[in-house]
């Protein structure tokens, strides 16, 4: 227990002094008392306790009102248990190539959105971007701890949505840098998936645009989510539905990309492969926040006045009945 005015405990010390005074003419004061027919060797008790009690029941009153006064309080303490937390943006590529069925029964957009959606679903406290980019680099979702606003934005992500054919990395990881990059979060982190090379954008080479990342002490994990040879592309035509292309993906410049940022590169040629991926950046990226405490007060002065105003009513109606003659 403590007290939020505590030095107004020092009215405590007139309270001393009034007792200390009342006890040493005790014997001097008398109230209006007549005199009974009790034997004597009651009358002394009877007219100490009559004369004295309601003095001490008021000095008592006057002591718990002090205390109220001084307002005493319990604390209670909260303590919020460490969190992880990064901030992360994932970076999609939507380009057409992303229709791919080499993640049968799924093409490679929707492995990719259905493993992203599955990597949100597992992080707390962490907030998460969406960057898309075909031949441009679009904020689909800022930063944000809204996970299901974020797997709305997702949902919505298919092949083709920038209009612009192509596939821009260097443009996607400057635009993913640019919204991340005054983040105050000890760990700053861009997930970037392609399945391509970069022929297109403002930024030609990623690696450029990685060294950026690097000056805001940005980690770039890159995955490469292609199968190696030839894939099975839908063409729409209903008299040849398929075609094969060829795997165009740069494992070259997605390492260079990853290592210049302190990051790793991955491919996935399965959707297994995939959810893997996810899962081992899932593991690695965990930022340990301290215990946050938050500390609250009751109040507890009503345990001290309602006692000392109970004391004077009772004082009052003994004085009124009891008190008003001695026996």
């Amino acid at each position: 227990m403590i007290f939020r005015n505590p030095y107004l405990l020092t009215l405590l010390l007139p309270v001393v002094v009034l007792f200390f005074f009342a006890r040493a003419n005790s014997e001097k004061r008398l109230f209006n008392l007549k005199i009974s027919t009790v034997p004597p060797q009651y009358r002394n008790l009877k007219l100490a306790l009559f004369e004295t009690l309601p003095f001490y029941m008021r000095l008592l009153a006057l002591i718990l009102a002090v205390f109220a006064l001084a307002r005493p309080q319990q604390i209670l303490r909260d303590e919020i248990p460490p969190t992880e937390g990064v901030d992360i943006m994932l970076t999609l590529d939507t380009s057409p190539s992303m229709v791919a069925l080499d993640f049968e029964p799924r093409n490679r957009m929707d492995a990719a959105r259905d493993t992203a959606k599955d990597f949100i679903a597992k992080r707390q406290n962490d907030r998460i971007g969406l960057v898309v980019f075909g031949g441009v680099a679009v904020l689909s979702c800022p930063l944000t701890l809204d996970y299901k606003t974020l797997t709305d934005f997702l949902n919505t992500t298919t092949m083709g949505m920038t209009r612009s054919d192509g596939t821009a990395i260097g443009d996607a990881i400057a635009t993913a840098v640019n919204h991340i990059k005054d983040s105050k979060a000890k760990s700053k982190i861009i997930i970037l998936l392609t399945d391509g090379n970069s022929n297109v954008g403002t930024i030609a080479d990623p690696v450029a645009a990685a060294k950026l990342a690097r000056q805001f002490d940005i980690k770039i994990y890159t995955i490469g989510a292609a199968k190696k040879g030839e894939s099975k592309y839908p063409t729409g035509n209903p008299y040849q539905p398929y075609a094969m292309v060829k795997d165009e993906l740069n494992e070259a410049t997605l390492m260079e990309v990853a290592k210049t940022t302190g990051g790793e590169f991955y491919r996935a040629t399965n959707f297994v492969e995939l959810q893997n991926i996810y899962a081992r950046i899932n593991e690695l990226e965990k930022t340990r926040f301290q215990a946050k405490h938050f500390v609250h007060y009751t109040d507890l002065y009503n345990y001290f006045l309602i006692p000392a105003l109970l004391l004077l009513v009772l004082v009052f109606i003994l004085e009124k009945t009891v008190f008003l003659t001695v026996p």
